[in-house]
């Protein structure tokens, strides 16, 4: 990423810095999935008690989203930083030492709630771009996003089996989130907001969230597509490892847990993917995710026992997935600054409910009907998003007469090139 894409005024390397910060926070959300047996006979319980921790976090995640997300439009982005970073790696060593796995749970819970950072980087990475870069940014720091939700799963396994105990892998993930501490809030715009609403009370930023949804239709648009997508994506995932230790393929749970590294080239293309977003605008970047999501569910339909298909399909679902959250935060990030935050914690959390959905559906019909079932749940949700889009297309010049003033300069850049400028409110 070369400083052209930033204003003049950003220190040099604040995009690599924040990929990395990304890619790093986000992996305390996943790392403990790989872990859950080695917790469960640790702690002499049964697998579905260990779920629990599993299980908190993806509660825990929601909340930060909707609780402290909205923060980022009215407080000092550079104490925020800090604090979040302090309280996750605090909650990581708490992890590590915990006694029971009520308590793993309970640190989990914090953890997952205040390692929300990489959503308040997103809009503030867009107010650091130059005119027609923003979409080459959101790339840049959501790949670091992917390929540490991909990654992390892995590594956590790795250090597991090396060190023998699952509590070394908290240690770590304390140990680099604290190293995180030295170097992200330097790079973090330390101004208050003065923009208008940077004044407001919390309470009033969690109440205008129904109406910004009802406001603004590109984010509505933005979040359905995002639910969709995601849904497919987690119904996929949801269900491989079952897929993978059936016959006829029959895989043990190591080869299953390194099956993750066939994605990363998908998520690494996807970078480029922001590129695009400026050039042609969100709308064809959601039909090429679109397009690239489906071809991926084809081969999984079509040639779902070769383990070369389904890499191949890792690697498009993955690049569709990715693709498509950029050009939808791209063209809710078109927004005032103001409320930026706030937009994309509803984004946010649309997508997190799309995935709660698909892996719940997922799981019921692979049950019924096996592969067979999650391929079609798959498509199903794919079809869904393109409805979305094809009627979004077809209503937006109609609506544009209807909307708000903020509401007009959402659609002005869903429907041009998605393209947003320098509007920044922190200098």
């Amino acid at each position: 990423m070369t400083s052209a894409a930033t204003r003049p005024d950003v220190k040099r390397g604040t995009i690599p810095v924040f990929a990395t910060a990304t890619a790093i926070t986000v992996s305390n959300i996943y790392f403990t999935q790989p872990l859950l047996d080695e917790i469960a006979r640790g702690f002499g319980i049964a697998p579905s008690a260990a779920g629990l921790v599993a299980t908190t976090g993806q509660i825990g995640y929601a909340l930060g989203i909707i609780a402290i997300v909205p923060l980022a439009d009215t407080v000092r982005l550079r104490r925020l930083s800090i604090l979040l970073l302090a309280v996750t790696a605090t909650a990581l060593l708490a992890g590590a030492f915990a006694p029971s796995v009520a308590l793993l749970s309970m640190a989990t819970l914090i953890l997952s709630a205040s390692t929300v950072l990489p959503q308040v980087i997103m809009p503030t990475v867009v107010s650091m771009a130059t005119p027609g870069n923003a979409g080459r940014v959101l790339g840049a720091v959501g790949t670091g996003l992917t390929m540490g939700a991909l990654l992390s799963r892995t590594a956590a396994g790795l250090i597991a089996e090396a060190t023998g105990t699952w509590r070394a892998g908290f240690v770590i993930a304390a140990l680099v989130t604290g190293a995180l501490l030295l170097v992200l809030p330097r790079y973090m715009p330390d101004d208050r907001p003065t923009a208008t609403g940077a004044s407001e009370s919390y309470l009033h930023l969690l109440a205008s969230l129904p109406k910004l949804i009802a406001e603004h239709a590109p984010l509505r648009l933005s979040a359905a597509l995002g639910a969709t997508v995601f849904a497919a994506f987690s119904a996929f995932w949801s269900a491989l490892a079952f897929h993978l230790t059936a016959a006829p393929i029959s895989l043990g749970p190591a080869v299953i847990g390194l099956f993750g590294l066939f994605s990363v080239p998908g998520a690494l293309a996807a970078r480029y993917s922001g590129r695009l977003t400026d050039r042609w605008g969100t709308r064809n970047v959601n039909v090429l995710s679109l397009t690239s999501a489906l071809l991926a569910f084809a081969l999984f339909g079509f040639a779902g026992q070769s383990l070369i298909a389904l890499a191949v399909g890792c690697n498009l679902l993955g690049y569709g997935t990715t693709s498509g959250q950029i050009a939808n935060q791209a063209r809710i990030f078109a927004a005032p600054p103001a409320i930026r935050a706030r937009l994309n914690t509803v984004y946010i959390f649309a997508v997190f409910a799309g995935g709660a959905v698909g892996s719940a559906v997922a799981g019921v019909l692979f049950s019924a009907f096996g592969w067979t079932g999650v391929v079609f749940s798959g498509l199903g949700f794919l079809l869904l998003a393109g409805v979305v889009l094809v009627g979004y297309a077809l209503r937006a010049p109609r609506a544009a007469g209807r909307t708000t003033v903020a509401a007009d300069t959402l659609e002005k850049h869903a429907e041009d090139d998605g393209r947003v400028g320098d509007t920044s409110s922190r200098r």
